[in-house]
């Protein structure tokens, strides 16, 4: 019999073909959503992560060393370095290597204060100055040494104690040598070398290198004497006055010769006492040439070049070279006054 032969529908024939390609698509599809959602996946994770780790230093100075998580923080940290300071302050003449710095410091010239502290109203310069100043009314101290446990309000006081522990002693004097732990330190010892005397007695004229020098001068002219002794009632007006006065009572001295074991109360005694051991007189007089065992010595002769006679009878007015000499003399005027203590000697 005659068969005919079947040919497919062509939209069977159609599908047929497409089919693979259509099924292809799909799996493709499906990866690429798949591949998508690891992605968005992964790249949480790592964002994630970035938030959760510590943040990395990785711009260094090329200088120092010293590293910062920012590079404009290195740009700015290497102006330290540049010896070139464009930023003249028109006030001082003092230059600056940023002008940012220039700023801060023109508010010393304008007294300009903008922040206020809230508690007690006090104005400062600088907001950095502010955050320290608000730490007096919290009590906080954020830093800590990790030697003795001892708290600081201050970071740069914190550098500053660690430097005890240390022994580092970064300020030196260019005129002698001797080296100090702080900068304002170095800047006190240096007026010893320059003479320079910054703080006048207003009453006296007298001038002092240092403000507590003058402090404990201004003491003489209101005659006030704050430190009493509890065992002879003996006043003094400085404290350390009254602790060197109490080891009279207890008869503590001690600062000892190694030389020949003798003891003493203070420690300037003890020094003059070690130039009879090595002879040496390093205190000399400019007039004559005479030298002394020490200073006090020199003062009290140059008194016989200058005429100077410090000391005055309140009574006769007559005045004397020595302190000694006046209580000698005060005798007589006492004896004047009680002829029967002159008649029972």
């Amino acid at each position: 019999p005659l068969q005919i032969k079947q040919e497919p529908e062509p939209l069977q024939i159609k599908q047929e073909q497409e089919e693979p390609e259509h099924q292809q698509f799909k799996e493709e599809e499906k990866q690429l959503c798949i591949s998508q959602d690891e992605e968005h996946l992964v790249l949480k994770q790592e964002t994630d992560d970035i938030l959760m780790m510590p943040s990395k230093k990785v711009f260094s100075c090329g200088t120092c060393g010293k590293s910062f998580s920012q590079r404009y923080s290195l740009t700015y940290h290497m102006k330290t370095h540049r010896s070139e300071k464009v930023f003249s302050c028109g006030a001082c003449g003092k230059s600056f290597t940023d002008k940012k710095s220039l700023n801060f410091h023109m508010r010393i010239h304008t007294s300009e204060k903008p922040f206020s502290c809230e508690i007690c109203g006090k104005s400062l310069s600088h907001k950095k100055s502010l955050t320290a100043h608000m730490r007096i009314h919290t009590d906080e101290k954020p830093f800590c040494c990790v030697t003795c446990g001892k708290s600081f309000s201050r970071k740069h006081i914190l550098n500053v104690h660690m430097r005890t522990h240390s022994g580092e002693k970064p300020f030196s004097c260019v005129a002698c040598g001797k080296c100090f732990s702080r900068k304002d330190t170095l800047n006190v010892h240096m007026r010893f070398h320059t003479g320079e005397k910054s703080f006048s007695c207003g009453t006296c004229g007298n001038s002092f290198t240092l403000k507590h020098t003058l402090n404990d001068h201004m003491k003489i002219h209101i005659d006030q004497k704050s430190f009493s002794c509890g065992t002879c009632g003996k006043s003094f007006r400085l404290k350390m006055y009254l602790v060197n006065h109490m080891k009279i009572h207890t008869g503590e001295k001690p600062f000892s010769c190694v030389s020949c074991g003798k003891s003493f109360l203070l420690k300037m005694h003890l020094l003059n006492h070690m130039t009879i051991h090595v002879g040496e007189k390093p205190f000399s007089c400019g007039t004559c040439g005479k030298s002394f065992i020490n200073k006090g010595h020199l003062n009290v002769h140059m008194r016989i070049h200058t005429g100077e006679k410090p000391f005055s009878c309140g009574t006769c007015g007559k005045s004397f070279t020595l302190k000694q000499t006046l209580d000698h003399h005060m005798k007589i005027h006492t004896d004047q006054k009680h002829p029967e203590r002159s008649g029972s000697r």
